[in-house]
């Protein structure tokens, strides 16, 4: 059963997946710390290259299944236009600010 993104625990978690379904790229932006990084199956990315492909060229979106870490480790369906839909995991690094400073996804 999938979790309404307004029930997700984590403040900076709920709002990276408000602004990735809603495609609001400057509020995506907005959530990550200078110098972010991220990685896809356990490759580092191009973390602009990344979202642009995968979420916001190609109508990203997330239903989250269920989160443990506290709300920072997610299991969901993701989709986009390129690639369909799979079942994901995504992992995230919340800095002291409240902004992402890390995030990880790749298949589940």
């Amino acid at each position: 059963m999938t979790i309404k993104t307004d029930k997700l625990s984590d403040p900076a978690v709920r709002a990276f997946v408000t602004a990735l379904n809603s495609h609001d790229r400057e509020s995506f932006v907005g959530l990550l710390s200078p110098g972010a990084t991220m990685a896809d199956d356990g490759s580092d990315r191009n973390l602009d290259e990344w979202i642009d492909r995968e979420i916001f060229s190609s109508n990203g979106h997330i239903d989250v299944d269920n989160e443990s870490n506290g709300g920072r480790s997610l299991v969901a369906h993701y989709r986009n236009d390129t690639w369909g839909e799979m079942v994901t995991r995504w992992d995230f690094t919340v800095d002291t600010d409240g902004r992402i400073s890390r995030f990880e996804t790749g298949q589940a």
